[in-house]
């Protein structure tokens, strides 16, 4: 990952902003920052940065609500949430509305720049989906190459996340993936306690999205006690 690439913030906090702004410059990184949605949404659509970090409470709307705006719109960009609560409603609802990934304040600016460089390096590094060969799942066609899933002549339009979650499911076809195996692959850190609902929520999301009916799936099967099996063709 070259690090003049640009990263957007979205915060309406000057002092958690200007300690973004200082630790990611120090790292090479260009910054921008916007103190509010609409602002950064604007900034977003014209200049198209390369990740977005996105606090959840802001003066003129929720996070939430800017973020499903933001994958409504087809913009692609890996999206880190930032929150000040622990509960897991909130970090479900991110996740839910397209997020890649979360930290909750107060944070370590050391972990969130290991993730910030493993978002960037999956979209976008030597670890993005650069192989041109394609995958087939069921009726699906993955191209790796391209970025794209299709079934037919339709393109189903997932997440940076979604669609590493689904090529690594696809690699292994037919084999139990542990959550903990599904996080260091897609997002490319070790697990932690709360990985196994971020886990959850992007496999239910790709469900919806793949799935001709999510409630009983014949794609993605929840193996108990283990994780997830993509079926094999």
């Amino acid at each position: 990952m070259n690090a003049s690439e640009c990263i957007l913030i979205i915060e309406d906090d000057p002092a958690v902003a200007s300690g973004l702004q200082d630790g990611l410059a120090r790292e090479g990184y260009h910054v921008v920052w916007k103190s509010s949605g609409m602002d950064g949404i604007q900034h977003l659509r014209t200049h198209n940065p390369h990740l977005v970090i996105l606090d959840v409470r802001l003066p003129d709307g929720s996070g939430f609500d800017f973020c499903r705006q933001i994958r409504q719109s087809g913009l692609r960009q890996p999206i880190m949430m930032l929150t000040v609560q622990q509960d897991e409603i909130d970090k479900v609802l991110g996740l839910e509305m397209g997020a890649d990934d979360y930290m909750t304040k107060p944070f370590g600016l050391r972990e969130l720049l290991s993730r910030v460089r493993a978002l960037l390096r999956r979209a976008y590094g030597d670890l993005a989906n650069t192989d041109a060969n394609l995958l087939h799942v069921g009726d699906l066609v993955i191209d790796r190459g391209r970025g794209q899933v299709r079934r037919g002549n339709q393109i189903i339009v997932l997440t940076p996340t979604e669609f590493r979650l689904l090529v690594c499911l696809a690699q292994h076809s037919g084999q139990a993936l542990s959550r903990d195996q599904i996080i260091d692959a897609v997002w490319g850190y070790d697990a932690d306690p709360n990985s196994e609902k971020m886990v959850n929520v992007h496999i239910r999301r790709l469900r919806e999205k793949i799935e001709a009916d999510p409630a009983t799936p014949q794609l993605i099967l929840t193996v108990p006690g283990v994780g997830y099996r993509l079926v094999q063709n």
